[in-house]
């Protein structure tokens, strides 16, 4: 081995063999297989550290399935279809300023380079090399030979293969649905189209049609109910407004709308025309008419109204809305005769219609004065809204003044209300994004009523049932997001699956259509397996749909589907054998945003193609990384690449800085501050086994094992244990923290205790537990302790526990050591002074028996402290210590209660001889000192000048220094 640590060189050289030998290009063989998938990367940009996090976790569980014994299967491919990559291109032809940086600068292109990417084809060109060389330069054991684009020929007839088999089950539907939609492209956009707003959700809002002269000013609401309780409407005096003409099903209506909500409902599938601008200041003061209770409310302004919201004019409730109750507080005593209104508008009476049993009749003031809300502007008065709305929702009922709907749980009431007011024309769903959205190239998007398109769908409650019962037989990592699934699949809707712009695959049955991006992106696992053949120079014109049914679904006959495609028949009985050698997926990892849109739609491609025993297996899912707490943006920064990453510490380092920084869905925040000291921990651990392996040392395990010894057999054997079962649940922080840093502690304890005999096969069991994580390190120290030819550490067996190495007395005893030391160490701290010597006072007998015994009933479930003594006083031999019995009972008592069951394991059947091991360690403690030590029993101290031996417990001696 080389004296310093150089990752680059290391990691080159291995990456390189691994290339060579190709060990991670996998055949069909005896063993169990293992299908692991991670989701492509979109290619509108080089690697992340959002990708390096979910990347690695998927090799690292690669690696270790691999040295599990399994025959693992990783593959990756390039996500490319849709637009983002089209206006990626235009936005580089015509050289936009803001693009130009982020990509030279955040994505590090050359930009002699970057001039030349004006076409979607030479992007994905680049960047699929590019990812190829990241993915390759942090170590991932990727076959490579399945790898392809989404915009291959061979995989477009996969897609129509796919999108035909859909269709005629009847899941592709033609019709009219809201859809997000961008008006620049003129096309669907979906999540990875989208710049903001990647988690908008489409929701449908009831607009309430409010009347003043025959004119209609609509509110939306997401709370038609309040309709009962609304005292005025809110105008901004400062935004745009519009009359437009509304036409929808025959009717014709005359409405007053912002100029953002006139836009927006040009979109929707009624007929608009404009009429007029209207100044806002007319609309204020007036009185309109509320449509279901007839009553006549006041317009007042507010500034708090976005004409981007809804309609652009909203309804108040103020005895259940905090901030309209604030608005209109804030209203009292103002002068607004510039509107008409002179009246006090303290004379405007709160109207209750719901009751919560935790309020009483006016929720929104008792939430505002509960929080000690000032006014609108208070951040508390969006913590007091979801308060009272929140509460309402899961526990509040309707009134009597709410007529026929008295009675009602506020659940419940919002399908039925609609209904009601749409059909006696008074009310109409309005949809509108939870939060804006806007385009990757820059458009604000609407929420478009498109006619004739093309929708999966997903609201199919048979496809759904489908859908519920794989994810009820599936294993979902971490087990909570098995709700969030199930919640998911509730609320998924018809989603439209084609658009007009783009890259990707024509629908086959209307090919005036592209299949959108997340929709040819749903079964692509099965196309790894068959690209592996396709690649050899298959061409798209022999993929046939009876190839796709035969391979894949095992429908036809070998000899027929030979016919239909002209490939030879052993050819395709090789893609039918892989195919079912290897599919189902038995792990599919992925980021947890792609858990409401992509990990759903692979959910139910899958059962809707597939029989049972092709359903995915189990589903992880991981959180996101942000760099020095700041969110990362592919378009606008900050953004640190995977390459940054690796050419600046290294690809392990990297690796293990990443996996040890957040938990499954724990966001992971990136510091250069982190990634600084995992790099001095990989060095502490290549200097480690450097110096045993300089040091000629070898199998320590034949000859005669000390106390120490046999510690660190049983703390490695405990750090196997956790590591295996964390790698099983995929806590990969966890793993790391057994595997490396507390074996790290162990192993530094073992040699500060004068352990050397087991250091080499410490560090062979330590470089397989760790070479999931960091490869090439530990290939480099493999190779130096001795392993040739074929022999890497990838395919070594993965250390499992061997519970015969297990020893609880030596555990104890370690633990009885370190104690007390650390109980020396921390009363010469705190009394200052040098100790000339120590002397150390173990438990007397009859502490040890109470002990003993009360263990010994905890075991049997009736360890309780009234009990234990009585037992004990009837024993002659404890009477002696009568008046100390029930004092040190009610502690031990106390203490084995509080200890966890593996706590209370070590302790079964202890039977330490404390005085016999501290005098062992004797010349460890006087070293340790730099003083005589003298080693007693409490039961009869030789020399115990301020009697501290009475205060010895077990584990715990007593101590005296002079």
């Amino acid at each position: 081995m080389e004296q310093d640590y150089i990752p680059c060189e290391i990691e080159q050289k291995w990456q390189k063999i691994w290339d060579d030998t190709k060990v991670f290009q996998p055949e069909p063989d005896e063993r169990e297989k293992f299908f692991i998938t991670i989701p492509y990367p979109y290619l509108n940009g080089n690697l992340h550290a959002g990708h390096t996090r979910t990347f690695t976790i998927g090799d690292v569980i690669a690696r270790y399935k691999r040295m599990q014994g399994y025959n693992v299967l990783f593959p990756m491919g390039f996500h490319v279809t849709g637009t983002p990559i089209v206006g990626l291109a235009e936005l580089i032809a015509n050289r936009d300023p803001q693009t130009m940086k982020v990509y030279s600068e955040l994505h590090g292109i050359p930009i002699d380079i970057l001039d030349t990417l004006v076409t979607p084809e030479r992007i994905v060109e680049y960047f699929s090399k590019e990812a190829e060389k990241d993915m390759r330069s942090i170590g991932y054991s990727i076959d490579w030979r399945r790898k392809f684009t989404t915009t291959d020929p061979t995989y477009k007839k996969f897609i129509e293969w796919q999108f035909n088999l859909l269709y005629e089950k009847g899941l592709i539907v033609k019709g009219s649905h809201p859809v997000k939609w961008c008006p620049n492209d003129n096309n669907p956009v979906e999540d990875h189209d989208i710049l903001h707003g990647e988690e908008a959700t489409i929701v449908d809002y009831t607009l309430i049609k409010f009347e003043y002269n025959g004119i209609i000013l609509p509110c939306a609401t997401l709370r038609p109910e309040t309709i009962f309780g609304v005292t005025n409407l809110w105008i901004n005096p400062d935004i745009e407004h519009v009359k437009i003409k509304v036409e929808k099903n025959g009717k014709k209506e005359e409405w007053i709308v912002s100029r953002e909500a006139y836009n927006k409902l040009t979109f929707t599938d009624r007929k608009i025309e404009f009429i007029e601008n209207v100044p806002a200041a007319s609309l204020i003061g007036i009185k309109v008419k509320n449509p279901l209770t007839g009553n006549y409310v006041i317009t007042l302004p507010a500034s708090f109204v976005k004409g981007e919201n809804g309609s652009g004019i909203v309804m108040s409730v103020p005895a259940h809305a905090p901030f309209d109750y604030l608005a209109l507080k804030d209203l009292y005593g103002q002068d607004l005769s510039n509107y008409g209104i002179k009246e006090d508008l303290r004379n405007i009476k709160l109207i209750s219609l719901i009751e919560a049993k935790e309020f009483g009749e006016y929720p929104a003031v008792e939430a505002v004065q509960q929080l000690g809300v000032k006014d609108q502007n208070d951040p508390k008065a969006e913590e007091a809204t979801k308060i009272v709305y929140r509460r309402e929702f899961h526990g509040g009922v309707l009134k009597e003044n709410t007529g026929k709907y008295a009675g009602m749980a506020v659940s419940k009431i919002k399908e039925v209300l609609t209904k009601d007011l749409i059909n006696q024309g008074i009310g109409e769903v309005f949809y509108e994004f939870s939060e804006p959205v806007v385009c990757r190239c820059g458009t604000p998007c609407v929420v478009n009523m498109v006619e004739g398109q093309w929708f999966l769908n997903y609201s199919n409650p048979e496809w759904k049932d489908k859908v519920y019962r794989c994810i009820e037989k599936m294993d979902i990592i971490p087990e909570e997001y098995r709700v969030e699934f199930n919640n998911k699949v509730d609320w998924l809707k018809d989603k439209a699956c084609a658009r007009k712009k783009g890259l990707g695959t024509h629908l086959p049955f209307d090919n005036q259509w592209l299949i959108e991006s997340l929709g040819d992106s749903t079964i692509y696992m099965t196309y790894y397996i068959t690209n592996k053949f396709f690649a050899r120079g298959i061409g798209p014109e022999h993929l046939t749909p009876k190839l796709f049914d035969y391979v894949l679904l095992g429908k036809g006959s070998l000899q027929k589907t030979a016919a239909d495609t002209g490939l030879d028949e052993e050819l395709i009985a090789q893609m039918k054998k892989d195919m079912d050698y290897w599919y189902p997926v038995d792990l599919r990892s992925s980021g947890k945003d792609l858990v409401p849109n992509h990990l759903l739609f692979f959910l139910f491609h899958h059962v809707a193609i597939f029989e049972e025993d092709k359903w995915p297996r189990s589903i992880a899912v991981n959180g996101f990384v942000s760099l020095e707490g700041q969110k990362m943006s592919k378009s606008k920064g900050p953004l640190l690449t995977l390459r940054t990453a690796v050419n600046k510490y290294g690809a392990d380092i990297s690796r293990l800085y990443i996996l040890s920084s957040a938990e499954q869905t724990q966001d992971a925040d990136w510091r250069n501050s982190g990634v600084e000291a995992a790099k001095k921990q990989v060095e502490r651990f290549y200097s480690f086994a450097r110096e045993i392996i300089e040091a000629g040392a070898v199998c320590g395990m034949c000859g005669e094992l000390k106390l120490i010894d046999k510690w660190m057999l049983s703390r490695l054997q405990q750090r196997i244990r956790e590591t295996n079962k964390d790698m099983l649940a995929l806590r990969t922080r966890s793993a790391l923290q057994n595997a490396f840093y507390l074996l790290l502690n162990d192993i530094k304890w073992y040699q500060k205790r004068g352990g050397s005999n087991l250091l080499y096969d410490i560090l062979d069991t330590w470089v397989r537990l760790m070479a999931p994580f960091i490869p090439h390190v530990c290939e480099e120290i493999w190779h130096a302790m001795g392993h040739r030819g074929d022999d890497i550490v990838s395919l070594a067996p993965y250390p499992i526990f061997n519970p015969e190495f297990i020893d609880k007395n030596a555990e104890l005893a370690e633990e009885l050591v370190d104690n007390t030391l650390e109980d020396i160490e921390e009363i010469i701290k705190v009394t200052k002074m040098t100790p000339k010597k120590v002397v150390l006072y173990t438990s007397p007998t009859w502490k040890k028996r109470i002990f003993q015994t009360a263990l010994k009933m905890q075991s049997e479930n009736e360890l309780n402290g009234g009990v234990l003594i009585k037992k004990l006083m009837s024993d002659p031999a404890n009477r002696t210590y009568g008046k100390d019995i029930p004092k040190f009972v009610q502690k031990i008592v106390s203490d084995i209660n509080s200890m966890k069951m593996e706590r209370l394991e070590m302790f079964a059947g202890y039977e330490l001889d404390e005085l016999e091991i501290l005098r062992e360690n004797k010349i460890f403690f006087e070293k340790e000192f730099g003083c005589p030590v003298e080693i007693y029993s409490a039961d009869d101290p030789s020399y115990d000048p301020e009697n501290k031996s009475k205060f010895a417990v077990p584990m715990r001696p007593a101590i005296y220094i002079e």
